[in-house]
């Protein structure tokens, strides 16, 4: 590799590396003795976690385990060879479940239909149970920042919800604490870092593309946002860590009913009536005066 390539891939690593540290120490994803069960899909997401924690596991102040686990769904033509070849000579802890949630699906879900909720609800349950078989005190999943984003505006659009996936949570059951440590990490910083590892990518042709699904098309909708604007991704990212229950409408998150005037000046009090001042952000001269939102057509 060319010193300037190399340069420049030091610098990726090092701040995937410093995104997922801090997202472990603002969050507390990882504790003296903990015992992670890293869900290992495949993909890129997967991999670059799995690549990061063992990295930062060599100089972290706290000792932990990492046990790499993978579900192989009996996916016609699934190359089941790929995974145990890599981790055995990454030299990581691993198991590899086999369960035949592809058979299920296939079986329950129409031809035609998405395969993704069912899917997802059979590997959920498939994870829980092998982090309680091996012992695993955290259970750490890929998803990224991008993610996250995508699943906030897809419960605000068609699930009429302020709600993404945390950083941290108590899994459905309980019984387990789910980590993402990736959930500070940019997926165009992870595409070339996997990329330049050379990790053997496994694709999920369980559902094949799926192209119409929602999540496709709020992708689609904030990659396109991210280019014509640079920052609005970064800058709403860090709306989610801003929270003010005051100014939002939810009564149950915030007493509204017993405000009462006292008097005295509040902070951050009433300011609808005031003129907000934003920093501007560059504009795509293509773009009409006044940027538009269109409807995302989803089948």
């Amino acid at each position: 590799m060319k010193p300037k390539a190399q340069y420049n891939f030091n610098k990726l690593h090092k701040r995937l590396r410093h995104s997922v540290g801090r997202a472990i120490a603002d969050f507390n994803m990882i504790e003296e003795g903990d015992k992670i069960m890293v869900c290992l899909s495949g993909g890129k997401d997967s991999y670059t976690m799995l690549e990061i924690l063992q990295n930062l596991q060599k100089s972290a102040p706290v000792n932990f385990q990492l046990v790499a686990v993978n579900l192989d769904q009996k996916q016609p033509g699934f190359p089941e060879h790929i995974l145990p070849a890599y981790l055995e000579d990454l030299g990581v802890e691993y198991k590899i479940v086999e369960e035949d949630t592809y058979g299920i699906v296939k079986e329950k879900v129409p031809e035609g239909k998405t395969t993704c909720a069912l899917c997802s609800r059979l590997r959920r349950g498939i994870i829980y149970r092998t982090a309680k078989e091996i012992g695993a005190t955290k259970i750490a999943l890929g998803h990224h920042r991008d993610d996250i984003l995508e699943t906030l505006f897809l419960n605000m659009f068609f699930g009429g919800k302020m709600k993404s996936m945390p950083p941290k949570l108590v899994s459905d059951n309980g019984e387990h604490v789910v980590i993402r440590p990736l959930a500070y990490c940019r997926e165009k910083d992870i595409i070339p870092f996997a990329e330049h590892k050379g990790f053997p990518i496994i694709p999920c042709n369980l559902c094949g593309s799926q192209e119409n699904l929602q999540r496709q098309s709020v992708k689609a909708m904030l990659s396109d946002w991210d280019k014509r604007f640079p920052g609005r991704i970064e800058t709403m990212f860090r709306a989610m860590q801003n929270v003010v229950p005051s100014h939002l409408a939810d009564h149950q998150l915030y007493d509204f009913a017993s405000i009462e005037a006292t008097g005295a000046p509040v902070e951050d009090g009433d300011t609808a009536f005031d003129n907000e001042t934003f920093a501007s952000q560059p504009v795509n001269k293509d773009i009409n005066a006044g940027e538009r939102l269109e409807i995302i057509e989803v089948s």
